[in-house]
């Protein structure tokens, strides 16, 4: 079962390449160096201290609520959103080790898809849903990779064209591929942080091939999401950012 999207749509303005997601263009900066377009993995923090007892259903509840709590302290992000970021962590940490997808790595995909859920001024309820759903620019081949409606409008509310949907902005292929129910609701939902981020490190670890750990596994799995250039800057800094925040990072 799916949430039915709002007709209405969020414009968001996609990058130039479009893979898993669509998203906007890079902020406005110095043109990328050639070091800068090929950066390092980002460090990835260590796996989120499972909670004694899940407080919630779902992927919200697999965090002990002291490191949610400081952890979205020292970050800025929100806490329900940290909920979903870490408890993907902790769900890939026990059915796909070898993947050793950071949570911070996670969130720094969501900081560049939705600032958290916020875009526009959004606010994300204790459901994990947004206060308005998010909906991208029809992929329409006006700038943008052309894709024909996949869906009829059941995802992403455009019979004409695909739209990229939800916090994660996975496109309805994508979606598709790797939707899942990890709010625990009954409900699978890509507008839904748990669902649409479980969905995201599902897909991230898959296309890792040698796992998130290596640099050159870390890249694959980014640039499979996104191949802009910029946007892998743009991960890269703000996981590591995270990583740093909180202490856990190893050392340069």
């Amino acid at each position: 079962m799916r949430r039915a999207p709002a007709a209405a749509a969020l414009l968001l303005a996609p990058l130039l390449a479009l893979t898993a997601c669509a998203t906007r263009p890079a902020e406005p900066g110095p043109e990328p160096t050639e070091a800068a377009a090929e950066p390092a993995a980002a460090r990835q923090s260590a796996t989120p201290p499972r909670a004694a007892e899940p407080d919630r259903p779902g992927i919200a509840g697999l965090t002990d609520p002291a490191w949610i709590a400081e952890t979205a302290a020292l970050t800025g992000i929100p806490e329900r959103a940290l909920r979903a970021y870490a408890g993907a962590a902790i769900t890939k940490a026990e059915q796909m080790p070898q993947c050793g997808l950071g949570w911070n790595t996670i969130a720094a995909v969501g900081f560049a898809e939705s600032d958290h859920a916020r875009y526009g001024g959004r606010t994300l309820g204790e459901d994990g849903l947004p206060s308005e759903p998010i909906f991208g620019l029809p992929l329409d081949g006006r700038g943008v990779e052309e894709i024909p409606d996949s869906d009829g409008g059941e995802i992403d509310g455009d019979a004409e064209f695909d739209r990229a949907v939800g916090p994660m902005q996975l496109i309805p292929q994508t979606w598709r591929n790797w939707h899942v129910d990890a709010g625990a609701d009954g409900i699978e939902d890509p507008q839904q942080i748990d669902d649409a981020v479980l969905a995201t490190a599902n897909y991230l670890c898959r296309a890792a091939g040698e796992g998130m750990v290596s640099d050159a596994g870390w890249r694959q799995g980014i640039r499979s999401y996104n191949t802009n250039p910029d946007y892998l800057v743009k991960v890269s800094a703000e996981a590591t950012r995270f990583a740093d925040l909180i202490g856990t990072a190893p050392a340069p």
